[in-house]
């Protein structure tokens, strides 16, 4: 049976971003009844709701962990890096360095997949709950660092992987096999260019590579406004 792709309507990308700010906060506040993980986004469409959390007081426990979908291979210093724009939130939840998850990208790209992979495979080992993933969707139908075929065949059996994208710089991703083990995963589009990217995924279009990557997760959400929603 496939899982439902709920859709989520949203007036604007404010009111969009306002829902995922309200969603992540009572995520963190839920970390006091137990170790758990949340997955976030890179690009564009998160970030202000990450700068938003950034403001709040957060009450994190110190058993909140933090992952990311993907990561462009550069340094942690660069515009381009996922882990720098989540950085303010990550500041305001002053989460121990362990507890952080991210690409280490200071290595080798081959060694920071098997660093990710290794680490992704001890959080799943652990009875850390991972409750929320967070999930863009690109106008070209990606969906982490997952652009084509080739990337989820190599992904097969894999946690995480490299890829190669199409602007040319390469990037870590975690793969199918990680995503069906989050509890919800909830997509957040924006923009009327992923109108086709979204209409194809929803419709599970077979090259909808975002659809096929969350063929097995358990719960989808897709969170869109109205310039990305598909004409009905």
């Amino acid at each position: 049976m496939k899982t439902e792709f709920r859709v989520r309507p949203f007036d604007s990308r404010i009111t969009m971003n306002d829902a995922l700010t309200e969603r992540l906060a009572w995520e963190i506040e839920q970390t006091g009844r137990g170790a758990a993980a949340l997955m976030l986004a890179g690009g564009t469409t998160p970030l202000q709701s990450y700068q938003a959390l950034a403001q709040r007081p957060l009450a994190a426990s110190s058993a909140l962990e933090i992952f990311y979908s993907d990561e462009r291979y550069v340094p942690t210093t660069s515009d381009a890096s996922n882990f720098r724009g989540s950085r303010p939130l990550l500041e305001a939840l002053a989460l121990p360095a362990e507890r952080i998850l991210r690409v280490r990208t200071e290595l080798p790209l081959e060694r920071a997949v098997e660093d990710y992979e290794r680490r992704l495979r001890a959080l799943l080992r652990s009875t850390t709950r991972i409750p929320l993933g967070i999930l863009g969707l690109g106008a070209d139908g990606h969906t982490a660092s997952l652009f084509t075929e080739s990337d989820l065949r190599r992904a097969n059996g894999k946690l995480a992987v490299s890829v190669q994208r199409p602007d040319g710089r390469s990037a870590v991703s975690v793969t199918p096999k990680l995503l069906e083990r989050i509890a919800e995963i909830v997509f957040v589009v924006a923009g009327s260019d992923k109108r086709s990217a979204l209409k194809a995924m929803i419709e599970r279009k077979p090259d909808s590579i975002a659809a096929r990557a969350v063929a097995a997760a358990p719960s989808i959400e897709i969170w869109a406004d109205k310039d990305a929603l598909p004409a009905s």
